[in-house]
């Protein structure tokens, strides 16, 4: 009925849908990725710590993303640095 019926708008550019376009650009983005070395990881998040995360990002003018990947990496290090010098012991038995 309204198929046919010009609207004001923007005009269509793409012979594509919108739901095609965003499938090939998130093919293409998990491509970009995937050649920069990274793996996608997903978490739940309650709103507080939401809010905390993008504070803290734009106060040091970054992503949340990379904010993220930072705090984690630190976390990382100081575990493993960690666990270096608690292990590997000898075992008392031997």
């Amino acid at each position: 009925m309204f198929a046919n019926e010009r609207r004001p708008g923007r005009p269509k550019t793409n012979p594509l849908s919108r739901d095609e376009q965003l499938r090939i650009n998130k093919r293409n983005q998990l491509k970009r990725d995937k050649v920069r070395g990274l793996k996608r990881v997903e978490l739940k998040l309650n709103a507080d710590a939401v809010d905390a995360l993008n504070e803290l990002a734009e106060a040091r003018n970054m992503s949340r993303s990379d904010l993220i990947e930072e705090m984690l990496m630190t976390q990382l290090t100081a575990l493993r640095s960690r666990e270096k010098s608690n292990f590997p012991r000898k075992p008392a038995f031997m």
